[in-house]
């Protein structure tokens, strides 16, 4: 049995700036899309499209920041806690205090890229597929974040587990390191799967319905180890709601994924 040990929020201080250690994992996200994102301009159909330079992957990265930033806010104070959100709006600025959602974040992404798509006169779909490899190194690093900070620490584990660790405020009870397994599903072995599958030129939509449903079944897999979140605790079925909101992303990314395959999003 292992203790979580407990690392210092605070990377580095500078006079009265705190470099936090998500912080710098934000940071690194951003850095590994820029990136992907300039080696997946070699990759088809990018490669053979002129108006697609590596001045978009910037435009794309300053969207994307945004787009996570504002919609992971704001997705988990609608998904999460509506009810406290509504009677202390004020707070849903408050993002030093912690809870940003990735469906949210997701969402804010996608809205970003419609607005990029029809700035520029591009296919959404098309913009999508160059983004979605682009983005599971992303939330690997988040998920170090997380595991930095002690934070969405895993359910109980059997104390013979060789990795069962104990967290520090989640009392005396070995758990599983759930930040580490999804680092490893949702982020390392996801970006493995994507990037392959994208290197083959394939139908518009298809890249991002393989994204959504890999990271759909990956997450609702990794779900099972996690703690759900205290205020809300299980519901329906005995799901989580991050496992409730991975369904409809399991099922659009079918439903992309055949359609791609039958050329149903070729002129989107």
């Amino acid at each position: 049995m292992l203790i979580h040990p407990q690392i210092d929020p605070v990377a580095l201080q500078l006079g009265p700036l705190a470099v936090h250690w998500y912080g710098l994992t934000y940071l690194a996200a951003f850095g590994l899309f820029y990136l992907l994102g300039t080696l997946r301009l070699k990759h088809p159909p990018y490669a053979g499209l002129a108006q697609w330079q590596r001045q978009d992957v910037e435009d794309i990265l300053f969207l994307g920041v945004l787009g996570v930033v504002l919609g992971g806010r704001i997705g988990y104070c609608l998904f999460y806690q509506p009810a406290y959100y509504v009677t202390h709006p004020l707070e849903i600025l408050a993002v030093w205090q912690g809870g940003m959602s990735f469906h949210g974040g997701l969402l804010g992404v996608m809205l970003s890229m419609v607005w990029f798509a029809r700035s520029r006169h591009r296919p959404f779909f098309q913009v999508m597929d160059f983004v979605a490899p682009c983005v599971p190194t992303g939330l690997a690093a988040g998920r170090i974040g997380n595991f930095i900070n002690g934070e969405l620490w895993g359910r109980a584990a059997d104390p013979t587990l060789p990795w069962a660790m104990v967290f520090r405020g989640a009392g005396d009870v070995p758990r599983h390191p759930s930040q580490l397994y999804q680092f490893l599903l949702e982020g390392l072995l996801l970006f493995a799967l994507l990037w392959l599958f994208a290197r083959k030129d394939r139908k518009v939509g298809q890249v991002s319905g393989m994204f959504l449903l890999g990271y759909g079944v990956m997450r609702f897999t990794a779900e099972f180890f996690r703690e759900p979140d205290a205020h809300l605790g299980l519901l329906s079925m005995g799901l989580s709601m991050g496992q409730w909101l991975c369904v409809p992303m399991v099922a659009a990314g079918l439903l992309m994924l055949i359609g791609g395959r039958y050329g149903e999003f070729r002129r989107s």
